[in-house]
């Protein structure tokens, strides 16, 4: 009783197909799919990014490619 079968699990496939189909679930599949994969680049990109540092930004000191805000008179 505490684990299943193969037969368990057959039988909720086939409740699962009937229900959703086969083209609902390949729909569902492929957004998650897209879904982990943006997920994943959007990872990769925020590695990428270069973090400022805090004490240096404290210290008033320029940061490369960091641009200080000038008024114009």
């Amino acid at each position: 009783m505490g684990s299943f079968s193969i037969w368990h699990w057959l039988i909720v496939l086939v409740i699962v197909l009937v229900i959703f189909g086969t083209k609902k679930l390949r729909n569902i599949g492929g957004d998650l799919g897209g879904a982990v994969k943006s997920f994943k680049e959007a990872v990769k990109e925020e590695e990428k990014t270069p973090k400022i540092d805090a004490t240096a930004q404290q210290a008033g000191q320029t940061i490369e490619g960091e641009v200080k805000n000038k008024t114009v008179s």
